[in-house]
């Protein structure tokens, strides 16, 4: 998949990557799409709430790398849900732990 940076600040810090998030900045460079980085280590998943829209993959506990789909338009399946078949691109957001 493409990856977009959204700041300067999670560009910095993916460039310098190691470990855990090094691996999962490889699968996301590496997946064909959005469902392929559901069956891949990193547990990535929708959130939800006020997060909605938004997606997560594990890293160190406790941090997730936060990202949304980065297509224009979002592909949908007519119905309202993400077609992650189509989910090509994502907008790296943040670096966190967003439960605390």
């Amino acid at each position: 998949m493409d990856i977009i940076y959204d700041n300067s600040k999670i560009r910095k810090k993916c460039q310098k990557a190691t470990g855990r998030l090094k691996r999962r900045l490889d699968d996301l460079r590496a997946a064909e799409n959005l469902r392929v980085m559901m069956t891949l280590a990193g547990n990535c998943h929708p959130l939800v709430a006020n997060r909605k829209g938004q997606w997560a993959i594990y890293l160190e506990h406790p941090q997730r790398l936060v990202f949304k789909p980065a297509n224009d338009p979002l592909p949908d399946l007519g119905d309202g849900r993400l077609d992650l078949e189509k989910v090509t691109a994502v907008r790296l957001l943040s670096i966190e732990d967003y439960h605390g």
